[in-house]
């Protein structure tokens, strides 16, 4: 990893590697949405009590390097900004309403509708990440536009398996082929507001 300067103005650019896959297939990117994140900021910094006064409150944040670029958009842009209705006093909780899924690999689809609190994610809804897919599938409903990337941060041993879906509402369904009880994760975000919960689900092996 590296770090630019902060002491000028540097925009820098690359391609991520599904860009570059693009690139390679004679496909144009036709990029129509962006996202900024602040990956890098530590606000801990932020220093109320400086004895130089307001001013110098963010000094110390502003005087943090910048991170490099990564094509690796599994492992970058965590903590990605939103813009927020005017007024907004409190910053918008994520929940799927239940605690797990804990079900065999014959009990059916499992429906799950994400809410969020107070509001919003209405129009552009959810993203849902199953962690693994040799649990089982995920299918969503209620979004017709594309969102744009995938707000997600993982590591690589799990993009590799993951099930990714988007939608309003949600169904989970069992992998009806299990030869092994399986244990993993369900996380959703929420694709205007940001924010994200995520959840265990446990698929027992039926004989």
């Amino acid at each position: 990893m590296g770090y630019l300067s902060n002491t000028e103005l540097t925009v820098d650019a690359i391609l991520t590697k599904k860009g570059r896959e693009k690139l390679a297939a004679g496909q144009g990117l036709n990029i129509t949405q962006f996202a900024l994140a602040d990956d890098e900021i530590d606000y801990t910094l932020y220093e109320p009590a400086h004895p130089k006064g307001s001013a110098y409150y963010d000094a110390a944040i502003k005087g943090m390097p910048v991170l490099e670029a990564n094509p690796d958009e599994t492992q970058v842009m965590k903590y990605k900004l939103v813009t927020l209705p005017k007024n907004t006093t409190r910053i918008p909780v994520v929940e799927f309403g239940v605690p797990n899924i804990a079900v065999n690999q014959r009990s059916g689809e499992v429906s799950l509708s994400p809410t969020t609190s107070p509001a919003g994610n209405r129009s552009l809804g959810y993203t849902i990440v199953l962690s693994n897919k040799n649990a089982g599938d995920i299918v969503g409903e209620g979004v017709t536009s594309d969102v744009g990337s995938v707000p997600m941060f993982i590591g690589d041993d799990v993009s590799a398996t993951a099930v990714v879906s988007k939608g309003i509402t949600f169904k989970f369904i069992p992998n009806p082929s299990l030869t092994s009880t399986i244990r993993t994760t369900i996380t959703v975000y929420g694709n205007e507001t940001g924010g994200s919960q995520t959840i265990p689900v446990t698929v027992t092996y039926v004989q």
